[in-house]
């Protein structure tokens, strides 16, 4: 039965009715129904797993579903293709970095591919032409990127940028973002918040799917809550998030996870003492002791990613001392840095921790022993029943949802694949975990299950974590910093305190800074 609350079927920009979709065994959506009004903002609730992901693509018509119907302005489509999709009107913002643009283009021929591909923009078009356009299209969203810039170069965040002024661009009848707060610090976020209210005044139907609590309070109009690929709840303002919530994963969650003594008895393993990410940054301190989490918050673009790559090899600090163990550490490259027990989750899973689905040893198993191989298999030769033990340990440790080692990662959601890169870095002794974002694209309680896991893991272990949200970092840490302009300000004591507390204490820092420089404080 339809639980559908306030958009009658004929108002609907888009409207999905008994969606069945089914990846043998699992069936992934069962006679699922959604609507989206014109001008509403309906945010999608679910954990990893529950089917948002199947219902956007086949929303935009990448995917077919088994049984359904699809209704726009009330017309019932065919949408046996994105491209049917997106002349009808549908335009999706992917979760996936592979599905947001052309790596080998440039930014500005990203922003107007689609009148590149559709010739709209003329059979002779010269590089100012499309700067032009470019320039027009990022100004919608306030993008700033170079446009001459590979996009392949770019990272997550300025990717999931360009994706969603693209689609801003279109001039869609219905928008569909996936996570596209997930790679953003809270100034593109605001941003971002600003384009969906010009685009719901507009009339813009929007289909939001996120696992932000405060991004859906802000934005949405009405939540939709799926659970193994049935809609198990619906709310319209006031929401009841806790509710929803509870609806989603099946049981009550606690606002933060209970925390551990803040007394830190370890000894001390990272410290740097007036350290310098670039030649115009200013120095700064950092101590992190076992048993510590530290997370580092901040701005795009603040040098959070940067301090984690400098400690794990892959680019170096031009001034400043970094101890590890009480020995200088400044490593040649990651292979040095896993020998030493430094470990780094990158914050692009894809990227930086899997190996491409057709390619051998890209299962779980192999997976999880790939950066351990070396010291694992001396002579060379794999030793598969080891590589399975070590995944079986992890699947156990984390409860990875999965049929088995032999899985590849692209069957599994967004919250065990992320299971699979940290319990990568606790098959071995660790001295520094290095987490860029750990928590990017998955749900609330597999978020919980991750942080019970760090937490486990770092009893003999220093924890270095980036995060541009101020949520995660105080619900994780036993220490929050914040970055800006690629140095670390640390605020002592804010582990105990809210949301509220924090970003004032944030607002301090900077309105301090810009009095010292003397900047105008608006």
């Amino acid at each position: 039965m339809s639980l559908l609350v306030s958009t009658s079927k004929s108002s609907a920009a888009l409207r999905l009715a008994g969606m069945d979709k089914s990846y043998r065994p699992m069936r992934v959506l069962d006679g699922f129904d959604l609507s989206v009004g014109r001008g509403e903002v309906v945010a999608l609730m679910g954990a990893n797993g529950a089917g948002k992901s199947t219902l956007a693509k086949i929303a935009s018509g990448v995917v077919q579903p088994d049984k359904g119907r699809i209704f726009l302005a009330g017309r019932e489509v065919n949408l046996g293709s994105p491209r049917a999709a997106r002349e009808a009107g549908i335009i999706i913002v992917h979760q996936s970095p592979d599905q947001l643009g052309v790596p080998g283009l440039s930014v500005a021929d990203n922003l107007v591919l689609d009148g590149l591909c559709a010739g709209g923009i003329g059979a002779f078009v010269s590089k100012r032409q499309i700067h032009l356009r470019a320039r027009a299209v990022a100004a919608r969203i306030g993008l700033d990127v170079p446009l001459d810039r590979d996009f392949g170069e770019l990272g997550p965040a300025h990717r999931q940028l360009v994706a969603i002024a693209r689609a801003v661009a279109a001039d869609a009848a219905v928008l569909v973002l996936d996570e596209p707060t997930a790679t953003l610090a809270a100034t593109e976020a605001g941003r971002l918040f600003e384009v969906i209210e010009r685009l719901r005044a507009r009339g813009v139907g929007i289909l939001y799917i996120s696992h932000r609590l405060a991004d859906i309070h802000r934005v949405a109009d009405r939540i939709v809550v799926m659970r193994n690929g049935r809609l198990v709840s619906e709310q319209v303002r006031p929401f009841d998030l806790a509710a929803a919530v509870k609806a989603m994963i099946g049981r009550n969650l606690d606002q933060f996870g209970a925390r551990r003594a803040s007394a830190l008895v370890g000894r001390l393993i990272l410290n740097l003492d007036r350290a310098c990410l670039t030649s115009s940054s200013e120095p700064f301190d950092l101590s992190i002791h076992a048993g510590e989490i530290v997370a580092i918050t901040g701005a795009l673009g603040s040098g959070k990613s940067r301090l984690l790559r400098a400690l794990f090899g892959l680019s170096r600090f031009v001034d400043g001392r970094v101890d590890l163990d009480g020995v200088p550490w400044r490593p040649r490259g990651p292979a040095e840095a896993i020998a030493r027990g430094v470990f780094m989750a990158g914050e692009d899973r894809w990227r930086s921790s899997f190996l491409p689905p057709s390619t051998p040893g890209a299962d779980l198993a192999g997976t999880v022993a790939l950066p351990h191989r070396r010291r694992w298999f001396r002579l060379g030769f794999v030793q598969g029943r080891r590589e399975h033990a070590a995944a079986q340990r992890a699947i156990g440790t984390l409860g990875i949802r999965c049929s088995g080692t032999r899985d590849t990662l692209d069957l599994l959601s967004g919250g065990n694949q992320q299971k699979v890169v940290l319990g990568r870095w606790q098959a071995r002794p660790c001295r520094l975990l290095l987490l860029d974002e750990p928590f990017q694209g998955i749900d609330v309680g597999a978020r919980r299950d991750l942080i019970a896991a760090i937490r486990a893991g770092a009893r003999d272990a220093a924890t270095l974590l980036a995060t541009s949200d101020v949520e995660e970092a105080l619900e994780v840490a036993d220490t929050v910093a914040v970055m800006r302009n690629h140095t670390v300000i640390c605020l002592p004591g804010l582990h105990t305190a809210d949301s509220s507390a924090f970003l004032a204490a944030i607002g301090a820092v900077e309105a301090s800074k810009a009095a010292e420089k003397g900047e105008l404080i608006p």
